[in-house]
């Protein structure tokens, strides 16, 4: 059996009108999401015949589309959850994300200037990546990250909790080549109760994740 499935979507494919359109969201799971989930099971089992037969000439390029399928699989699963046709604005203690909220603050020193560093780090990614807000455990803060392909450019241990694809496929059929239209524009449907979720979860593991002092 396949260690890796393609999860459904939260929502159907027009929940995210007007910033994504149905095609992109249907395309964008239906195919792209779906390649990469076979691409991780395809690389298992060809990782399992070397081991089988003892031949390691392909060890390096089996670890490094090992690496981008299947993080490509699980930024898409964060992806789809981190959106809902429901949200937007600024994370508020008024809405249940207050934790989330102060730790944006603690972290960035504003939620503007929060908002603006994850806009330039999504929007100006050299070719195909993600920009990433996620939990860094050593410091105990949130942290941007730029992503490069799906796994290049992280902080080891850190936890993504909040996610924009600024891959072509995400926005092309929509936006065209204007990357930064898209992403201002994905503000409008960040799903802060997920992003909430997931930093509270992330904080509650970081003892298990972390080992170093």
């Amino acid at each position: 059996m396949a260690t890796y499935t393609l999860p459904e979507l939260p929502y159907d494919y027009a929940a995210l009108e007007p910033v994504i359109n149905p095609q992109i969201i249907e395309l964008h799971h239906d195919k792209h999401h779906a390649a990469y989930v076979k691409g991780a099971n395809d690389t298992l089992e060809q990782l399992e015949e070397a081991r089988d037969k003892e031949a390691w000439g392909a060890i390096n390029g089996l670890q490094k589309n090992l690496a981008f399928h299947l993080s490509g699989h699980i930024l898409h699963s964060i992806y789809w959850h981190n959106m809902t046709g429901d949200g937007g604005g600024e994370p508020l203690a008024a809405d249940g994300v207050g934790d989330l909220a102060d730790a944006i603050t603690e972290s960035f020193g504003s939620y503007a200037g929060f908002k603006f560093q994850l806009t330039k780090a999504a929007a100006t990614t050299q070719g195909s990546g993600w920009g990433v807000l996620a939990y860094e455990p050593v410091s105990g803060k949130l942290i941007v990250e730029q992503v490069y392909d799906h796994q290049g450019n992280v902080g080891q241990g850190s936890v993504p909790v909040l996610v924009f694809d600024a891959w072509e496929h995400a926005f092309y059929l929509q936006y065209k080549n204007q990357k930064v239209d898209f992403i201002e524009a994905m503000w409008r449907v960040v799903n802060w109760q997920d992003v909430a979720r997931r930093y509270a979860a992330a904080k509650e593991r970081a003892d298990v994740l972390l080992l170093a002092p």
